[in-house]
């Protein structure tokens, strides 16, 4: 399917402008999924802490890396942040790529039952959410929500400065002769 840039006229011009535009939000979306993923994060410490006393063991991201990975104590700690902070920044860039219009308060908690409904009891990582205890379903809901909503915020940002704040005009405080 052409774009519309080819349509006019503009072929393979077009075509790579398009392209290069898909890209971009593409990577600016990883970076919002990185970095929704502190907000998630923070939130799930919150909430952990809030759990009854029995379901508060590790959540699912340790209970993944350390199912998956070769880790355990404190290194099991910082992959799983190394691997949770991945899957965020992965997700994002699947966000980034979707359509606009696609809300973040939608695609967290489809990013969760894709998860923990879908791939991971399927790859035999974990058991279904469905076996879970309630209280941290919906603790995993809630932080996926604010994943969301952090998401879909951190991309308009980032796209909004990259056309604005970060993008065309002059430069001004460059030291003479340094300007390519």
């Amino acid at each position: 399917m052409r774009n519309e840039a080819a349509s006019r006229g503009n072929g393979a011009a077009g075509d790579r402008l398009a392209g290069e535009e898909a890209l971009g939000r593409i990577v600016l979306g990883a970076v919002a999924g990185f970095c929704a993923t502190m907000a998630m994060t923070a939130a799930m410490r919150a909430l952990h802490a809030r759990l009854e006393p029995h379901d508060r063991y590790p959540l699912p991201p340790r209970e993944i890396t350390e199912t998956t990975l070769p880790v355990e104590g404190r290194a099991a700690g910082i992959a799983t942040i190394l691997t949770h902070f991945g899957y965020g920044a992965v997700t994002g860039a699947i966000f980034g790529a979707l359509p606009r219009g696609v809300p973040g308060l939608f695609y967290g908690p489809a990013v969760w039952a894709a998860s923990y409904l879908g791939w991971i009891p399927a790859a035999n990582i974990l058991k279904p959410a469905t076996r879970h205890p309630a209280g941290r379903n919906l603790l995993m809901l809630a932080v996926h929500l604010v994943w969301g909503g952090c998401l879909a915020f951190g991309l308009r940002e980032l796209e909004a400065s990259s056309r604005s704040a970060f993008g065309s005009g002059r430069l001004h405080d460059r030291p003479e002769g340094s300007q390519r």
